[in-house]
């Protein structure tokens, strides 16, 4: 029998996703806009009508500032504005209608919601489940062991552990050394000076991990690699920061969850018809959640 299958949704992507694309032409009872929300509310009933996940769970970010890599390193993610507060209000609608619908939310102010994702997925595969991660964020790659799969939802593809090397050039298990080398912008980390992805990948490929990469620096100089010797030398500079880098750049797995297995539950009708009032979503979109939500129509 295949082992039963936790779907896992990084719902941050998608909420700014939404937020970016549609047009800001729906408000709230307030006057608030809730395009997020609309576009939010769309993709999740796609992927609950396509997938029809027993289990489920939605991450959601509430450590934008005080996450435990802040602590670590203050630039982290500095070079990010701050959500304005219509966008704010509407990550608390998304959370509130995932909730209506019977679906386990995760947020905390310690961890990211890759955080949670890695921490559920960890906990899960130890009761025999494979996960489903949707999401295109490259860095829950470093997630995913043989039956898992990591779901590009809006470009419609999928991947498992095997396919990351012909997407990112390096195995599963080597995505937070290879991030901690190359750095990411996107969360302000600098990574190593002068490694880029290519260097990045035939480092691995050699060495196998970041830790067997600075305790052989020696044999680097030796490597076909351009300016071999100058990346050697920026290595050894640089190992305690690039031994900080990875730290940032991976996924923790022992953030808090829940007690329960992430079982989907029927919806709250009470809560998912205010909520529908509120935001202004139209008769077909009620149908869809009602049903979602395994309520009467």
């Amino acid at each position: 029998m295949s082992a039963p299958t936790l779907h896992l949704v990084d719902a941050s992507l998608y909420v700014f996703r939404a937020w970016h694309s549609l047009p800001d032409e729906f408000h709230d009872a307030d006057g608030w806009p809730t395009n997020a929300v609309h576009g939010f509310a769309r993709f999740l009933l796609e992927l609950l009508e396509r997938e029809r996940p027993a289990h489920i769970a939605i991450a959601f970010d509430e450590a934008l500032d005080s996450c435990f890599r802040n602590a670590l390193y203050p630039a982290y993610k500095a070079n990010r504005e701050p959500a304005p507060p219509e966008l704010r209000r509407q990550f608390a609608w998304c959370k509130s209608l995932c909730q209506a619908l019977g679906l386990t939310t995760l947020a905390h102010t310690d961890y990211e919601a890759d955080d949670l994702i890695g921490s559920a997925a960890h906990r899960a595969r130890g009761y025999g489940f494979r996960s489903v991660i949707v999401s295109a964020d490259k860095d829950l790659s470093q997630l995913l062991h043989p039956g898992d799969e990591q779901y590009d939802f809006a470009r419609g593809q999928r991947w498992g552990a095997d396919g990351v090397k012909a997407r990112h050039g390096v195995h599963a298990h080597q995505i937070a050394d290879y991030l901690a080398l190359t750095g990411d912008a996107v969360d302000n980390i600098p990574g190593v000076t002068g490694i880029g992805p290519k260097s990045a990948a035939v480092l691995l490929a050699h060495f196998g991990s970041l830790d067997a990469l600075l305790e052989r620096l020696d044999e680097v100089p030796f490597l076909r690699l351009r300016g071999a010797a100058q990346l050697a030398a920026r290595l050894r500079e640089q190992r305690p920061q690039a031994l900080l880098w990875r730290q940032l750049t991976t996924v923790a797995l022992d953030a808090p969850l829940p007690a329960h297995d992430f079982t989907r539950q029927g919806g709250d009708p009470a809560e998912l018809d205010a909520l529908a009032d509120w935001v202004g979503f139209g008769p077909l979109t009620r149908r869809r959640l009602a049903a979602a939500a395994g309520l009467p129509a």
